[in-house]
């Protein structure tokens, strides 16, 4: 059977190929321009034939190939390269129910940030088996040697979709939202119990779009004022209310666990300014991001640039200006991962504009945020809708100074009274950050132990 198959799609191209030789008119002129776009249309379709065909050539021989072994069939997939993601889930549908009872799907990298504190506390602490989905191919989670971690890769394309909307597993945390509002769904097949973990202390209704969460039974919130937003966007849109906890943010602890565990440089001994704009087109780096940097520089501190994602991936011929401005000077850097926790808690402050990262860096470091005052990006048009001022913005001159785009030497003034402001902003940032966020440094315990009752509590379907 398996010959047949080749045979013919070998017959079938051989035929398509040779009839063009054997065509015995032609009526019409092509003229150069014409026939250059004709024949990159043939080079495009030869190719997607072929890669068509090899698709389609690789269903039928593992289809009728019962004789390979699971190992022969994974590595089979693996050189074709393009469906290496089927093969990872093809061995997450091969798992037993309590192997994927727990599962956690990482968009990207950032999310481990989020995660971490949560699964060592499942799998360490509790000693529970977690499945960990991601989309990033060398995420390092796989050299983890955590043996109650099960890690799985399934890109970002139809694999992706095809494991949500097929999911078999009592649980799966995600920090991902809109779920069920674009093509990642729910699954059709399990009643799986869906938990949103947020990646932000922002507001709801600011920083996500409209519908954002709707969709998710279980919503892990950072403070007081997620579940009030929450509550009263299920009240103005008569939403079914969601299980709301009192969670905490895991990556505030995972921060101020390790500035316990560090060696902070001396405050006179610090110069390094941390510039971390958020993105689009009124962000800071657009708008006064090359004239900031130059104005520390000549006062001679060292500037640290740590650009959005998707600043880098869009604006790659501002990243290239300020690279051609800065980049042979020694006391510049220009940052395209994560900023190290060192370079964070040996800095002298931090400069943003509506960055979720500014929240982050006043509440472990205790230190003063400046924001470049530019205007807030709209993420949902809809926010009005609920009546409640968000924290980004109510808190936004509690925890640091704003400047305006247009006077930037105001900076350096506030810069070198920093060992004096500092101190004031510190009892209050404490406060603020008391009131602002539950269970800090319990956060993953909270977590924890509220999906070990919802698994144990769980009954599986008859047909699961």
């Amino acid at each position: 059977m398996l010959m047949k198959y080749k045979k013919l799609i070998t017959f079938t191209v051989a035929f398509l190929t040779l009839h063009q030789f054997f065509v015995s008119y032609a009526y019409a002129y092509i003229d150069p321009v014409t026939g250059s776009t004709v024949l990159t249309l043939l080079a495009g379709a030869i190719a997607a034939g072929a890669m068509t065909l090899k698709f389609y050539w690789f269903k039928i021989k593992t289809k009728f190939s019962s004789e390979l072994s699971k190992e022969n069939n994974a590595e089979i997939i693996d050189k074709s390269g393009f469906v290496s993601e089927w093969a990872e889930l093809k061995k997450i549908n091969q798992l037993s129910q309590d192997e994927r009872s727990i599962m956690f799907y990482a968009e990207n990298k950032a999310s481990m940030n989020h995660f971490r504190l949560l699964i060592r506390e499942l799998t360490e602490k509790m000693n529970l088996q977690i499945c960990y989905v991601t989309s990033v191919k060398n995420d390092p989670i796989f050299s983890s040697k955590n043996q109650k971690i099960l890690p799985f890769y399934i890109g970002d394309g139809t694999a992706r979709t095809k494991f949500f909307s097929t999911l078999k597993a009592k649980i799966l945390v995600m920090d991902m939202p809109d779920l069920g509002r674009f093509h990642i769904k729910r699954s059709d097949e399990y009643p799986v119990h869906y938990i949103y973990l947020f990646h932000s202390m922002y507001s709801v209704h600011s920083y996500l779009r409209k519908g954002a969460v709707d969709n998710y039974d279980t919503v892990f919130c950072v403070g007081p004022h997620q579940v009030k937003e929450i509550r009263e966007t299920e009240r103005v849109y008569g939403l079914k209310e969601k299980k709301l906890i009192n969670y905490g943010y895991g990556r505030l602890d995972t921060l101020l666990q390790k500035k316990i565990n560090s060696q902070a440089a001396k405050s006179n001994s610090r110069n390094s300014i941390i510039i971390a704009p958020s993105y689009g087109d009124n962000n800071l780096l657009e708008k006064c991001g090359i004239q900031l940097i130059d104005v520390l520089l000549k006062s001679n501190f060292r500037v640290m640039l740590r650009p959005h994602l998707r600043t880098l991936r869009d604006s790659t011929e501002l990243i290239n200006s300020i690279q051609e401005n800065f980049g042979k000077n020694p006391n510049f850097a220009l940052e395209r991962g994560v900023i190290t926790f060192d370079s964070l808690n040996n800095s002298l402050c931090m400069i943003s504009d509506w960055s979720g990262i500014s929240l982050e860096y006043a509440f472990t470091f205790e230190r003063p945020v400046i924001s470049i005052d530019v205007p807030k990006k709209v993420l949902n048009p809809n926010s009005s809708d609920i009546a409640l001022e968000p924290i980004e913005t109510s808190i936004r001159n509690k925890i640091g100074y704003i400047v305006s785009p247009n006077n930037l030497e105001e900076i350096l003034v506030l810069i070198r009274d920093l060992d004096t402001s500092t101190q004031n902003f510190s009892r209050q940032i404490k406060d603020i950050r008391e009131k602002t966020v539950y269970n800090i440094g319990e956060s993953a315990k909270i977590g924890a132990e509220y999906i070990k009752q919802l698994c144990n509590n769980s009954q599986n379907p008859k047909n699961s």
